[in-house]
């Protein structure tokens, strides 16, 4: 501190000086702890307290004795939503147009939130709250979430004081890429031995709760807690899974009926409301042939066995919470970033890779493998039908401005301050609306700068008013906001709403808007565009305002090598990059910031001293789902890769010497076949062709000396090399027009699966 800064007296000694120490922040007496729980990717109707049979318990327990808002809106994609939660501001004006997976050099869609629009976190910490992030982040640009960063867009980097989750917008839940603050770690335990990473989750945000609480009683916390439920992979433990078998055989039909009724007889929608037509290209049940209904169901048993154990573990910590004395005095939010999600496609996905290498689904063979759905050999998505009945009664999807994308569940819980039990509240709102919400709760004014930086004026409207016991009949204080997501379009203004369906490459102008009265019709279910032109007319007009007032400008529906190239341009951590040199030990390479090496051929070598050693890992890429291994078994050097469970394997001629050698990978490339060929200082030592391959090898990242998920059955994680590996060298051959398309492909389906 300057002495410019110090209010005390400076004398020649202590005795003839005055002492003066600054004030700590500190929040309000009674100030609450604020709790945010984000679900991925469960639709509207999907918690058992919004129409569902799937079981939530302790989800529908909070809404009991709490509020259930349903009218409640998001941006239709996790990224974006998170960005509004987080900030107050709009997606597009803090530069998340879509997932932090983008940066197509404009300002609506960076990948990551400016310092002009400070977080929750960056606020409540500035305050004397204690602030706490666990679980999904996504919300930096994947070049910078390698093991060497940057960290400025870090949960550290926007104000959490700890942080132990993942970082991209999935992962696996029973091997997932964890970090904890700014270093990724291993998980504390194996797939094997019963771990999963919802329970490791909840451990974490007990741990730091308790930890607060017992040093510093005195002042509150802020958690964020963004679950990887129920975004796929869809996995649960097995006990779990067995207790849905055979539960949704009837079929989608069936259950958006019945969760329909469900709906009207609980007030989570209207009585008078309509139930729409099916989505278009979602089959009736019974056009569907046996093995697509068996793989279906089997498919929707894995995603209710997900969300019925990730309610089971919110609620223990619900329960910590209350046995700490805290839950009294906690505003707890419980929602969802966006719709049901329409990523698994009209049959569902049993190895999502498949999708992003263009591969469709043959169900007839995935029939055989149904008793890995769920579990960690497999990655699951479910079909379209089942995403359309997790979001009845609503149309269309995530990734879509109707409000099948955009309308979502949220439930209130704060004893303390509300008694309106198991209320229910209509007003409009919007995730925007969060951070307004708190920082009025709390009397707080949104700081004008943050750091030095001068701030956004936040585009929230408070739903503090909407938390009050008489609430309930309230109209909302929102008047507009707007909905923009991969050029799909909507605007809600003062009750009615005007959406419009995007196709890529389609003339927004000449593309037809429709029109519905929202507060009459809570579906969407008749288009009132011939009956009211005018006010559509106004309305389209007014969502071009805003476009231009919130930095939604310029609208982009750009796909695969247009894309791929933007990001290229960018640069950061591997961009153009075909030679990497690594040192081990060196952390976990994700997916985003690894070698690419799956569309082109390359040449891996290793400097290793094996001495007495007999065993382990060189490198590793992928998972039991899809990848390949660089491995000593025996003194042997074997290559394995693994095509969506089919492997083609080669073992060594010979065993390798105990002292200083170098051996390698030749990986030829024949379209979509190859050939890997074994190497020992330069010399062949065995070859194998490999029938097909994959232009993305896996959404899970490269272990360098180690295999923390097993590519396969060989060998058992964390299988640590034996000797010494001094250096890893790929020498990837450069991209040609085919391997760029190749690459641009599987990077926008990859983007479009973590979306």
């Amino acid at each position: 501190m300057s002495h410019e800064s110090f209010q005390g007296r400076i004398g020649r000694t202590a005795g003839d000086s005055e002492p003066w120490w600054p004030p700590e922040p500190r929040p309000a007496a009674g100030a609450p702890n604020v709790v945010v729980i984000v679900f991925d990717d469960v639709g509207f109707a999907q918690w058992g307290c919004y129409g569902s049979t799937l079981a939530t318990p302790r989800i529908d327990a909070l809404a009991a004795a709490g509020l259930r808002f349903t009218n409640f809106h998001t941006t239709a994609l996790c990224s974006p939503t998170r960005a509004c939660m987080l900030t107050g501001r709009n997606h597009h004006a803090v530069g998340m147009r879509a997932i932090s997976n983008f940066d197509t050099g404009f300002p609506n869609m960076r990948g990551a939130i400016p310092k002009s629009a400070a977080t929750l976190a960056e606020v409540l910490r500035a305050q004397g709250y204690g602030t706490f992030m666990v679980g999904k982040w996504h919300l930096a640009p994947m070049h910078e979430a390698g093991p060497a960063g940057p960290f400025r867009n870090w949960p550290l980097g926007r104000g959490f004081d700890r942080f132990y989750g993942f970082l991209q917008g999935e992962t696996d839940q029973f091997r997932p890429e964890l970090v904890q603050d700014n270093h990724y770690v291993d998980a504390p335990a194996r797939a094997e031995d019963g771990y999963h990473l919802t329970e490791d989750l909840v451990d974490r945000a007990i741990a730091y709760a308790s930890d607060h609480v017992s040093a510093a009683p005195d002042r509150p916390f802020f958690t964020y807690l963004a679950f990887g439920a129920c975004h796929a992979p869809h996995q649960a433990p097995d006990a779990y899974l067995a207790r849905w078998r055979g539960r949704f055989d009837a079929g989608w039909d069936v259950m958006r009926e019945h969760w329909f009724e469900r709906q009207k007889a609980m007030g989570v929608v209207p009585p008078e409301t309509v139930l729409p037509p099916p989505n278009p290209g979602v089959p009736a049940w019974n056009e569907l042939t046996d093995n697509e209904r068996r793989f279906a169901a089997r498919l929707m048993e894995a995603f209710a066995a997900f969300l019925e154990h990730t309610d089971e573990h919110l609620g223990r910590y619900v329960d910590a919470l209350r046995e700490m004395g805290q839950l009294d005095n906690t505003l707890l939010v419980v929602m969802s970033d966006n719709g049901a999600s329409q990523e698994g496609g009209r049959t569902g996905i049993l190895d999502e890779m498949m999708y992003f290498n263009g591969m469709k689904q043959d169900v007839d063979q995935a029939v055989e493998r149904l008793d890995l759905i769920g579990t960690a050999d497999s990655h699951t998505n479910y079909p379209w039908g089942w995403a359309m009945c997790g979001n009845t009664p609503l149309k269309r999807y995530k990734q879509n401005t109707h409000a099948g994308g955009v309308r979502d569940p949220f439930v209130v819980h704060w004893p303390a301050r509300m008694k309106d039990a198991g209320g229910v509240r209509r007003q409009f709102h919007h995730v925007v609306d969060i951070a307004p919400t708190v920082l009025e709760i709390l009397g707080i004014a949104a700081p004008a700068e943050v750091d030095g930086v001068p701030q956004q004026p936040m585009h929230g409207t408070s739903m503090a008013y909407a938390l009050a016991d008489d609430a309930a009949g309230m109209p909302t204080r929102k008047r507009t906001q707007y909905f923009e997501m991969f050029g799909h379009r909507g605007l809600w203004h003062e009750g009615w709403k005007a959406v419009c369906f995007h196709k890529p490459g389609t003339d927004y102008d000449a593309e037809a808007w429709e029109l519905y009265h929202a507060d009459v019709d809570a579906s969407e279910a008749t288009d009132l565009a011939a009956v009211h032109p005018e006010r559509l007319r106004t309305l389209v007009a007014l969502w071009w305002e805003e476009a231009a007032r919130h930095g939604v400008l310029p609208l982009d529906d750009r796909r695969g090598a247009e894309l791929f190239r933007s990001a290229q341009a960018r640069g950061g951590a591997g961009a153009r990059r075909d030679r990497w040199v690594l040192y081990p030990p060196v952390s976990r390479y994700n997916a985003d910031v690894a070698p690419s090496t799956g569309a082109r051929p390359f040449v891996l070598s290793a400097d290793i001293e094996l001495g007495e050693g007999r065993n382990g890992a060189i490198v590793a890429r992928g998972s039991s789902n899809g990848g390949f291994a660089l491995y000593v078994r025996e003194r042997r050097l074997v290559f394995d890769y693994n095509h969506f469970h089919a492997h083609t394997h080669v073992v060594s001629d010979a065993e390798l010497p105990s002292g200083p050698c170098t051996v390698g990978l030749r990986m030829a490339r024949d379209g979509k076949s190859g050939t890997a060929t074994l190497l020992l200082d330069g010399a062949e030592i065995g070859s194998v062709t490999i029938p097909e391959m994959a232009a993305m090898v896996s959404s899970t990242g490269m272990d360098v000396g180690r295999s923390t998920a097993p590519v396969c059955h060989d060998y058992a994680p964390p299988f640590e090399f034996e000797g010494r590996i001094r250096r890893v060298v790929f020498d990837i051959a450069p991209r040609t027009p085919k391997t760029e398309r190749r690459e641009a492909l599987s990077t926008e389906r990859k983007v479009q699966g973590q979306q």
